[in-house]
């Protein structure tokens, strides 16, 4: 295990010991610090002794549901994470604020005049353009990236690498396929604007899917293909290890007077990190025009990060049974929630103590 070191101006600087970590903070040469990862790290009151880094990776194995992500140098597995993507949630809120949008137009409407003269409103734009990304696609890379950007934050990234899907195009229609053969995948759209992201942190190289199972193969490691929605390591972290621990190790060809052949060259070890489950804090938003319109023209607040006691929803709470998330209040009591966003109880809002406001992750 290593934990993470930044400097006074919180730039990166290489990993060090659990044990020399203790000995910085009790002589005051270093502070406790956490990141918005669920990190653990230490920041340094004084200057380094040397500022030399060795090549950190980070491995990032996306999908439409779970991502995951492996931070790995040649000695180290540093860091691992299986993300919970808010694909489907987008998908269905945005599902939702289509319905709300045609009732309200409808509503609007006066029916009782000829049609040519109904308020109906015209196309202002053209949206058919095909520029930009999904809302549920976008929210799935953006997300990635809220990660990949903490983690380079408290550890030297050289690299970042990024499992590619690739499509083949289908002469007949001019359409692009999945090259399994069975349609398109959601994962491939927005892949070009992600490594474009991800450009802005590393150098970033692309890794195909068989170069991530066979690293996998050759490294020991086995994946959990039965139940990919389990939040374990072996679900999709591995493969953000494998993808990582690519940049490390080579299976290529050789050539000698002798002899033509293949193998594998290079050295990385594999060791047991810390794993984290991430995902977003899963409150409603906030409507203000709901399915159906309030009696008497009166609309009741829904949803929304706000509550009456100065704290809002996904904030990092003390109460009296231990440690939570704010996920609602009523008008005295204050609701907390595990990570799995399940009420541990309603609290007087006076026995509610903060530790940190809402960065938008939950991370357990």
């Amino acid at each position: 295990m290593r934990v993470p070191v930044v400097d006074k101006d919180h730039q990166p600087l290489m990993p060090t010991t659990p044990g020399r970590a203790r000995k910085w903070i009790t002589s005051g040469k270093a502070v406790k610090r956490w990141s918005d990862t669920g990190q653990f790290y230490v920041q340094l009151t004084t200057e380094p002794s040397g500022r030399d880094t060795q090549d950190i990776v980070i491995g990032i194995d996306p999908g439409k549901k779970f991502s995951g992500i492996g931070v790995q140098s040649a000695k180290l597995t540093l860091y691992t994470a299986h993300l919970i993507l808010p694909f489907h949630t987008v998908r269905d809120r945005m599902d939702a604020r289509r319905l709300m949008r045609c009732g309200r137009r409808g509503r609007r409407i006066n029916r009782q005049v000829d049609f040519s003269k109904r308020a109906h409103r015209q196309k202002r734009f053209d949206n058919s353009r095909q520029a930009k990304l999904a809302p549920s696609i976008r929210a799935n890379r953006q997300f990635e990236l809220r990660v990949v950007s903490e983690l380079c934050q408290i550890y030297p990234v050289s690299e970042i690498r990024y499992e590619y899907v690739k499509a083949d195009v289908d002469l007949t229609s001019g359409r692009k396929k999945a090259r399994s053969g069975r349609g398109f995948s959601a994962v491939m759209v927005g892949q070009k604007w992600m490594l474009k992201q991800l450009e802005q942190f590393a150098p970033v190289v692309k890794v195909e899917g068989y170069q991530t199972a066979s690293t996998r193969k050759y490294l020991g490691l086995i994946k959990n293909k039965q139940d990919k929605s389990k939040a374990e390591f072996n679900t999709h972290a591995v493969d953000g290890v494998a993808i990582a621990a690519s940049a490390f190790v080579e299976y290529r060809k050789y050539h000698t007077t002798k002899i033509d052949g293949a193998d594998w060259f290079g050295s990385v070890t594999v060791t047991p990190a810390i794993f984290k489950v991430i995902c977003r804090p899963p409150y409603s938003r906030r409507q203000l025009h709901l399915m159906l319109p309030a009696k008497g023209g009166l609309r009741h607040k829904y949803g929304g990060s706000t509550t009456r006691h100065g704290l809002r929803k996904g904030d990092l709470v003390k109460f009296p049974q231990g440690i939570g998330y704010v996920s609602g209040d009523t008008e005295k009591q204050v609701s907390v929630s595990n990570a799995n966003w399940k009420r541990l109880g309603q609290i007087a809002s006076s026995k509610v103590q903060l530790i940190r406001r809402s960065n938008g992750l939950i991370v357990a």
